[in-house]
């Protein structure tokens, strides 16, 4: 019997779904409804075409109308919006330049998307304030910003759209601000880590207001003026919203289809609503989250086209199911690149789900070979060693690594699996313990309770009488150190015992958490009671580097902090 499949919306999940139905069943009547002029195009890629990065508009489109209709068969309808859907009759009403009519079909896959999330601000609906989410939008940020006189533009929202089109604007020569209403930008990052992204931004000149909320938005005849809950009021010549996006599935609500409390479709593990023809993709849907099971919405292209996959297996008779979301992501920050996957700290204390974490600086490759940098490498994890998930920022290396650890993580893999993991290594590639290994090999440390691994926050919050142990060297001591520290550097350690106390708990740290394993090492089997801060000293430096950028003083550093431009990596400045 031949299928009538009805698809509502392209991009990845749509698009991804009709190539797929096709290649399994060659003789189903496909029909494909997009309200916009293209139906697959590089979402992920439009800030660099307004920053240049990307020349040719041209590459923006992953598949056209043509290619779609003669390689796949597929009646592509654009401009053409699905308004509503009535399930009892299995037909959709569909507005297109031609009118209104209805469509009927056998089975339905919905793809929507999400629309750009409007804040109820006074002044939002200004012509100086764009969005961008799609082809048009980019076309309208581009020729704004190709004007001349156009010199400044404020970003309202610093997660991963925001802060990707506030450096490609910033790539132009505009000054760029980025208002944010939480503490920091871009909340998949943990405070710890965060910040030296915010350092990254601020070195390359965007300015930043954080804890902060647009209130009202003046367009004048010149510019256009945005007031901030701190009483702050800025100026510039347009507004970029970035506040997030919200699913857009006002047209289904009374359809009967099952929604979430934020408007996300309720899917199974088939991508099956609760009406039993109705599939849903994308980035309208409430997904599992792969770690912890619970419910929740990640609006990413790479799970968009699995779910259309699957849903597509499912419409053809193949038994396909989706196990969940883990939400690996990665973006570039100028000269950084940030990645994580799973949970970070914050969403896990919400489930209160306990946690451990550990911190390591290994170089991008064998630190002889030419061109090592470093990264930071933030690894979360149970009591059992299943990584609950993974945070890594460097200049090189951080994707590879962060694969590798969603991978071990997608297999229900532990901290034990990172450790004995046999991955490529050559000098200019790696080294013969990755930084994959080290997270491992640090994290079995601790669960082992070969090393008691403290982070800078619990090392605050200590309540046991305590000496602060430097055992670095002493030229690098003498660079920079924290306040009430002693300084025995680990190679002088074991003559120098009986300068410490027993009666108090040692803290160690070194410049990135090694040499303070081996002092604790040392401390313990002599009868000391050992923290060792996990990260070191450059854990510390780098969340507090923002706040350098701001004050002349710290309480907690005795030096100004800067990052090496040859190095690329954080260094104390007498």
């Amino acid at each position: 019997m031949r299928k009538k499949v009805l698809i509502v919306g392209g991009v990845a999940g749509g698009a991804s779904a009709a190539a797929r139905l096709r290649r399994l069943d060659e003789r189903a009547e496909i029909i494909m409804f997009e309200r916009e002029e293209h139906i697959s195009y590089a979402n992920c890629g439009l800030p660099y075409y307004i920053g240049d990065v990307i020349k040719d508009r041209k590459k923006l489109i992953v598949q056209t109308v043509d290619a779609m209709e003669s390689r796949f068969n597929i009646d592509v309808r654009t401009r053409s919006e699905v308004v509503s859907i009535n399930p009892k009759g299995k037909t959709v009403l569909v507005h297109s330049p031609e009118g209104k009519y209805e469509e009927d079909y056998d089975y339905l896959v919905l793809s929507p998307g999400a629309k750009v999330r409007r804040p109820n601000i006074p002044g939002i609906d200004s012509d100086k304030v764009l969005a961008l989410r799609n082809i048009p939008d980019t076309d309208a940020i581009k020729n704004m910003v190709d004007k001349k006189h156009i010199e400044s533009a404020i970003v309202i929202g610093g997660g991963f759209i925001g802060v990707e089109i506030a450096e490609n604007l910033r790539l132009k020569g505009l000054d760029v601000t980025i208002v944010e209403m939480f503490p920091h930008i871009l909340s998949q990052f943990d405070d710890d880590m965060v910040t030296v992204l915010e350092n990254e931004l601020i070195n390359n000149g965007i300015t930043l207001f954080l804890n902060n909320k647009v209130t009202q938005i003046n367009d004048t005849a010149d510019n256009v003026e945005v007031a901030l809950s701190d009483g702050e009021k800025l100026s510039a010549d347009f507004v970029v919203l970035a506040a997030g996006v919200t699913p857009d599935t006002s047209f289904i609500e009374d359809s009967g289809i099952e929604l979430g409390p934020k408007g996300h479709i309720i899917v199974n593990e088939k991508m099956q609503t609760n009406i039993r023809d109705i599939y849903a993709v994308g980035d309208a849907i409430e997904v599992v989250d792969y770690v912890t099971g619970k419910k929740t919405a990640i609006p990413l292209a790479g799970p968009a086209n699995k779910q259309g996959r699957i849903a597509a297996d499912n419409i053809a008779g193949l038994n396909s199911t989706y196990k969940g979301t883990q939400g690996t992501s990665i973006l570039k920050v100028f000269e950084l690149t940030a990645a994580s996957t799973g949970n970070n700290e914050r969403a896990l204390q919400s489930l209160n789900i306990p946690y451990h974490t550990i911190h390591v600086h290994p170089s991008s490759h064998a630190s002889y070979y030419p061109g090592a940098t470093q990264m930071t490498i933030k690894l979360i994890f149970d009591e059992q060693g299943t990584i609950l998930g993974a945070q890594i920022i460097g200049y090189d290396g951080v994707d590879k690594r962060i694969d590798i650890i969603a991978t071990v993580q997608r297999l229900r893999g532990t901290v034990d699996d990172l450790a004995e993991l046999e991955l490529a290594y050559a000098p200019p590639y790696s080294s013969a313990k990755d930084p994959v290994n080290m997270a491992g090999f640090v994290a079995q440390n601790h669960l082992s309770r070969l090393s008691h691994l403290i982070t800078w926050d619990e090392f605050e919050k200590l309540e046991e009488d305590y000496v602060l142990v430097d055992v670095r060297s002493e030229i690098e001591y003498r660079m920079g150190n924290f306040e009430g520290s002693v300084n025995i550097p680990v190679d002088d350690l074991r003559r120098r015992l009986h300068e410490l106390d027993k009666s108090k708990a040692i803290v160690v740290y070194c410049r990135v958490g090694i040499r303070g394993y081996i002092a604790e090492r040392i401390l313990s089997q002599n009868g000391f009671k050992v923290y060792n801060i996990t990260g070191g000293y450059i854990s510390e430096t780098a969340r507090h580097v923002n706040n350098a950028q701001h004050s002349s003083k710290d309480d907690n550093i005795t030096e100004n902090i800067k990052v090496d431009p040859d190095t690329q990596t954080l260094e104390i400045e007498k």
